[in-house]
């Protein structure tokens, strides 16, 4: 088995509720460790312009780099295919962080450990959508079983895009459906 996201490109608006509720579900209160991202980028020059949004956590990888190179395996691979955090075993050393080409594991400093998305294990297991999932409030994300968002959202569907970094190291459980834009050309990130 193995779980993972869906992310519509085409129906995100940038608003960053995802981003918000999942800092709140974590108690990540000052700026800083953010483990779902919003993300603009641009391309072009006018009048020639596109820009994209990706909305990003852990990708819970088929092979997560994270994992392969904690010293402690504070971060390890579930059985439910899912990437996860030991609190208590993570010794703050950062490998994780430096492995992973996503920037998921991100080290908060007032807990001397990492955190990152976890995909609201404890809010599945009893029976609710992960918070990003269920307070996007156009409905740009979901969470299931890769075969299961494959066969709901169809074919079209990426991995990783011009802005991203190459799928084929790692194999995120991540499905994109993006803008025919967002497939090519040269993008950059933006601040707004």
């Amino acid at each position: 088995m193995s779980l993972g996201f869906y992310f519509d490109g085409t129906r995100c608006m940038s608003c960053k509720v995802c981003q918000v509720s999942c800092k709140d579900r974590f108690d990540l209160q000052k700026p800083g460790p953010k483990p779902r991202r919003v993300t603009l980028f641009e391309k072009g020059t006018f009048p020639n312009t596109a820009m994209s949004f990706l909305s990003v956590s852990c990708n819970h990888c088929e092979s997560p780099a994270c994992a392969a190179n904690c010293p402690t395996g504070a971060m390890y691979k579930d059985e439910d295919g899912t990437v996860q955090h030991d609190d208590e075993a993570c010794i703050g050393c950062q490998t994780c962080v430096k492995a992973c080409p996503y920037e998921a594991p991100q080290y908060v400093e007032d807990w001397n450990i990492v955190t990152k998305c976890d995909t609201c294990r404890p809010l599945r297991e009893a029976g609710e959508l992960p918070v990003c999932v269920a307070s996007c409030p156009l409905r740009a994300l979901d969470f299931g079983e890769m075969d299961d968002l494959r066969a709901k959202y169809g074919d079209g569907l990426v991995s990783a895009a011009p802005f991203m970094p190459a799928a084929d190291t790692t194999t995120p459980n991540l499905l994109m459906k993006l803008r025919e834009t967002s497939l090519d050309g040269d993008f950059h990130e933006i601040t707004l």
